[in-house]
């Protein structure tokens, strides 16, 4: 693994409920040093957003989750690590796909799209200490060789789908590792300017008009204007109202 610390200390599950649940609770029993990463074959019960089940076929996707300890980072400044997580994936497929004309989002708060099909998402769990984070795990969901989304209510994809073959998860797996570390780096040394200027270059419908529906189900058109630094989603609505959503409040039909 060409990185500093992210991988360096790697646990191979063959099956494991959820590789989150798995590391959440390693750093509830022993002292997990930052960038152990757990990997498996088959998740059980893998986890999404908004408690959803995260389905994957058995050794066929990338399912893994890195523990980070991010004690300079503070409660209100926690999405930082949804921005680097989705941009590190998103550096990670641009670099696959390169010199090909798709498409590749960051969809708020945590997929990545390419071509409006959801090809990743990504599910980060928080340990916090009064005012900072104590603990961070990262996880990650990548289609990679799956090629049939029929339990999928939404449109799906995967790299074996657009690259008309088979791709090594062990590469990558390292890709992903190498950027989780080459972003994570930048955060520590306080580079948010860059990072907020990537992520919005980089953010689905960012300042464009999409349908929204709301948690009882009522359908609205919004301007997507911005992201707080607590991860809440800005909208401009009708009569140039402001109004801010949290994840579970509110969720894309666009």
């Amino acid at each position: 693994m060409e990185t500093l610390f992210i991988g360096k200390n790697m646990l191979f599950l063959p099956e494991v409920e959820s590789t989150n649940t798995y590391a959440m609770n390693l750093l509830r029993n022993v002292n997990a040093i930052e960038g152990t990463t757990i990997i498996t074959d088959h998740q059980t019960k893998g986890k999404g957003q908004r408690g959803s089940l995260w389905h994957s076929n058995i050794a066929q996707n990338l399912t893994t989750s890195i523990i980070l300890k991010p004690h300079f980072l503070s409660i209100n400044a926690s999405f930082y690590l949804s921005k680097i997580s989705a941009l590190a994936v998103h550096d990670v497929l641009t670099e696959i796909f390169a010199n090909r004309h798709y498409d590749i989002k960051i969809k708020w708060p945590n997929d990545i799209l390419i071509d409006k099909q959801k090809i990743a998402g990504i599910l980060i769990e928080n340990n916090f200490s009064h005012t900072n984070i104590q603990s961070s795990v990262l996880g990650f969901g990548i289609n990679v060789n799956q090629t049939d989304f029929d339990n999928y209510n939404r449109q799906a994809t995967s790299i074996k789908l657009l690259l008309n073959q088979d791709f090594e998860r062990e590469e990558l797996l390292q890709k992903l590792c190498k950027n989780i570390e080459k972003w994570y780096l930048k955060l520590k040394e306080g580079k948010q300017a860059m990072i907020d200027e990537q992520y919005f270059k980089n953010l689905y419908l960012m300042q464009q008009v999409a349908m929204f529906a709301d948690a009882h189900e009522k359908r609205f058109m919004g301007k997507i204007k911005t992201i707080t630094p607590k991860g809440h989603l800005v909208l401009e609505l009708e009569h140039d109202v402001i109004k801010e959503f949290d994840v579970k409040d509110i969720r894309f039909l666009s």
